[in-house]
This record gives structure tokens, C-alpha cells and sequence, in this order.
């Protein structure tokens, strides 16, 4: 993966800035493609950062080169993104991981989906608002610097969550989605810390039963204004957001995903499986285009993301300004006004096999669904990978990336040789709990907060 590469991007930003365009860009070398059944294409997104493999196929011409025109269009919130997909409005879209896997269980709503490539990995932090951070800045670590070592455990909000409870208003926390990876995240970072995020009802997308923090749901450009007006105490969000908390300086981000659940799936592609089944050369382009642009994202430690900040601060993308994009995206975070700490993993658009879709990502969201009772009953383990193999599509994601490779556009290496799905035990969780997606039970009833075995959720709490 991608060096330190901060300071590279610093100083290439203002020639990025200068330079950039809002129209899609030509292509240098042009691929005539007419053979593609559906070269018109309307693509669903929400502004955040992560977009940006889309963004970067339209605006580099990668889409052009795969005989597709594309039109990226913003939505309103991740239901509205989910019901265009489903219904038909929008032929695909930048989806969050669980999504076209709740879809596919009918928790929300029912669609069959099929994600053929992952967007991205990590990408995702917690901020709290100045004056929970300044309730717990007292008794962080520290090291030698002054500053709080890092990962900051959720263990150091058990007395704020108690303190606020006994005065009837408990401690409240923003996440962008039931089924969003930064619910599951914030709930795994808070059980890790003895806190418990609540569970859910059948049919309940509260999720607040037997809760120690309150969680609810907030679109990711409403997220500091909501923290602002003191609605909630912090929040779960991609970027810009937790950077624009620090530079409107209404919150601290304590900790990034990639301290939480390290390399965990942050965005698929996700589009319908009738679209996949009728338009197979057209998926077959999306998925070449798409690779292409992650590749370019990533490409020789980051050279491209200056670019790429530019691009991104557009109103028709992000519409955030360039500089506070810039503060997470080019191989550092700022956690504090003059605390910036290195960060080369926060966004990876295509190292560590970032655009593969692996059936153990997917099994690891189910293992999650049903830790918190979005999965009332338990399953037994086969149930789990027959799950996500009716979503995630290693093989749809491989076709694409083998014809890179036999036309020289892709190294043979940048993708797995392994085509069981199944990435090997996964460690380097904020718990210390290992995953091993060939044996999810196992998995459940390793954690201290969450459902187990033939658990349930009742309104008394769990049985």
C-alpha cells in the first residue's frame, strides 16, 4: 500500500486547484466499444468522499473508454439511493456495504441486488462534540507530546454515558444508516468499551433496547450541523464531515475505522440482479471503468489525489471545500487544530484487494445484522455464505479484472489467485477478537455484548 504521502499531495494541491475541471475529461486513448447493451447510464451517489471511483471515471474518461456515457447523479439520503436502484430510477450506485445485503434478507426493504466490485476500504471516523471530548480529555493516555495516544478506547465515555443518564438525558449518537458500516462500527467501537449500543425489535430501525448510548440516523452533510445544535453528542460518518467538524471546531474525531475493524469494506457498487442478468457486457464495462479509476486513485503512492481533492470539492461531487477534503484524503488526519497524525490506509480505493468483493466481507455484515438483532433468529453457518453469495460477485468482479490484465492494463498480481472469496482470519480489531468468516457463530458468541446462539430481542431485553 501506499508511503506517507501528505506532504507530496500539499504541495501538488495548488496546481491541482488551478488546473481542474468540472466536464468530463477525453480519454487518451479512446476504446471504441458499441457492443454494450445499455451505453446510457444513470449512476446514483451520496457527497462523500469515498464516490470517488465514479467521480474519476467520468471526469479521466474511463467510462468513455468502456462506450459508456455516464450521468452521476447526488441523492438526498441512502433510502432515497436504495429505493432508485430498486425501482429502477437509477441504473446503479455508490452503495453502502450492507445495503444490498439487507436488501437481498429483507431488512428495510426487499430487492435482489448484486454488488460486483468494492469501492473502497476504511474511510470512515467517530467525532464527539467539544463538550463530550472535553469531559474525557482529562483521563486519556497521553503520550510524551501531550496529545491523547491513539486508538482512544469508548471505555473512556462509561462515565459520561452514566453521568447523563442519571440526569434523564442520555448520551446521543449519529450514525447515516441502519445497515451502514459506520452503525456497525460505532457499535462495535462502544461494546469494545463496555458500552451497550442497544439492539433491535423485529420490525424496529431504533435499535435502542437495553441501550447505554442512544444511537439514530442522520445523512452524512447534515451531520455537523446536527451535532452544532446539540441534537446529538457525536456521530459516525465518511468524509468530509468529521473534517468539517474540525474546521468549523464543533468536534474532535476520537478514532477511524481503520483502528476499529482495520481494512473493513466501506462502499460497493450495487446495481440490480435483472440489470446484471440482461446487460452482462455492460456490468462487464462498469466494473473494467470502474477498476481503472481505483488503480488511478491509488497509483504510485498517491501522486493522483491531489487531483483527485479537486475533483471531489465540486459542487456537482462533494461540493466540500478542497482543503478540508485534502485533511483525510491525502495520507494524513487531523484529529485537532495541530494535531495531524499520518494516515496512508484511511482511504484505499484499490490496494489490499480494496475492489474485490469477498463473500467474508459480506458475511462479516450478517455476522453484525444479527449481533444486534436486525436478524432476529439465529442461523446456522452455511446460511451465512449462501447469503452472500447471492450478492457479492468475486466472479462478475474477476471477469473484468482478467481482461485488464490480458490486454496489459492491470498487473496480474493487483488481484487475488485465491478465488474462494473467503480472506483468511482477520485480526487487528480494536477488541483484539479475531474473525473467521468460515465459522460466524463462533464468531457471535466470542463477544461479551451482542446475540448469540438462539438469543432474542424482547422489549424486557434479550432472552
Amino acid at each position: 500500500m501506499r508511503k506517507h504521502f501528505g506532504l507530496a499531495i500539499a504541495l501538488a494541491l495548488t496546481t491541482a486547484l488551478a488546473a481542474c475541471g468540472g466536464s468530463e475529461t477525453a480519454p487518451t486513448q479512446q476504446t471504441a466499444k458499441t457492443d454494450v447493451e445499455k451505453p446510457i447510464l444513470k449512476l446514483g451517489f451520496i457527497k462523500l468522499t469515498d464516490m470517488a471511483p465514479l467521480a474519476i471515471a467520468k471526469e479521466k474518461g474511463f467510462f468513455a473508454e468502456e462506450g459508456l456515457t455516464v450521468t452521476l447523479e447526488p441523492q438526498a439520503n441512502w433510502k432515497v439511493l436504495l429505493d432508485g436502484v430498486i425501482g429502477g430510477q437509477l441504473d446503479g450506485a455508490h452503495m453502502l456495504a450492507g445495503q444490498p445485503i439487507a436488501a437481498s434478507i429483507g431488512l428495510g426493504v426487499k430487492g435482489d441486488l448484486v454488488a460486483p466490485i468494492s469501492l473502497d476500504l476504511n474511510g470512515n471516523a467517530i467525532t464527539l462534540s467539544n463538550k463530550v471530548y472535553a469531559m474525557i480529555e482529562p483521563t486519556l493516555p497521553k503520550g510524551a507530546d501531550g496529545k491523547p495516544t491513539h486508538p482512544i478506547s469508548a471505555a473512556s465515555l462509561k462515565p459520561v454515558a452514566a453521568k447523563l443518564k442519571a440526569e434523564g438525558k442520555p448520551l446521543k449518537m449519529g450514525m447515516v444508516f441502519p445497515v451502514s458500516p459506520h452503525n456497525y462500527e460505532l457499535r462495535y467501537w462502544l461494546a469494545a468499551g463496555g458500552l451497550n449500543p442497544g439492539f433491535y425489535l423485529p420490525g424496529d430501525v431504533a435499535g435502542t433496547t437495553g441501550a447505554d448510548v442512544q444511537l439514530s440516523v442522520t445523512p452524512p452533510p447534515q451531520m455537523p450541523a446536527t451535532l452544532e445544535a446539540g441534537t446529538i453528542d457525536g456521530y459516525s460518518v465518511g468524509e468530509p464531515w468529521n473534517q468539517a467538524a474540525v474546521t468549523k471546531k464543533i468536534g474532535v474525531p476520537v478514532i477511524t475505522d481503520h483502528d476499529i475493524a482495520n481494512f473493513n469494506p466501506e462502499k460497493v457498487f450495487g446495481l440490480k440482479k435483472d440489470f446484471v442478468e440482461k446487460n452482462p457486457k455492460t456490468v462487464k464495462a462498469l466494473v473494467r471503468a470502474i477498476i481503472k479509476a481505483q488503480m488511478w486513485l491509488d497509483a504510485d503512492n498517491g501522486k493522483n489525489r491531489a487531483e483527485a481533492v479537486t475533483i471531489l470539492s465540486q459542487p456537482n461531487y462533494v461540493g466540500a471545500d478542497a482543503k478540508v477534503i485534502a485533511a483525510s484524503m491525502t495520507g494524513q488526519f487531523t484529529f485537532a487544530p495541530g494535531d495531524t497524525r499520518p494516515a496512508p490506509d484511511f482511504n484505499i480505493f484499490f490496494g489490499h484487494y480494496a475492489g474485490y468483493p469477498f463473500y467474508s466481507d459480506a458475511i462479516w455484515y450478517l455476522t453484525q445484522m444479527r449481533r444486534w438483532g436486525q436478524i432476529p433468529e439465529g442461523k446456522d453457518d452455511s446460511w451465512y455464505l449462501s447469503t452472500a453469495k447471492n450478492v457479492y460477485r468475486p466472479d462478475l468482479y474477476m471477469s473484468a479484472a482478467k481482461s485488464l490484465v490480458d490486454e496489459g492494463k492491470a498487473p496480474a498480481d493487483a488481484f487475488p489467485a485465491d478465488d474462494s472469496g473467503i480472506r483468511k482470519e482477520q485480526g487487528k480489531f480494536i477488541d483484539g477478537v479475531t474473525y473467521d468468516a468460515t465459522k460466524p457463530n463462533a464468531y457471535l458468541a466470542s463477544f461479551a455484548i451482542g446475540l448469540k446462539g438462539a438469543q432474542k430481542v424482547t422489549p424486557a431485553g434479550v432472552k
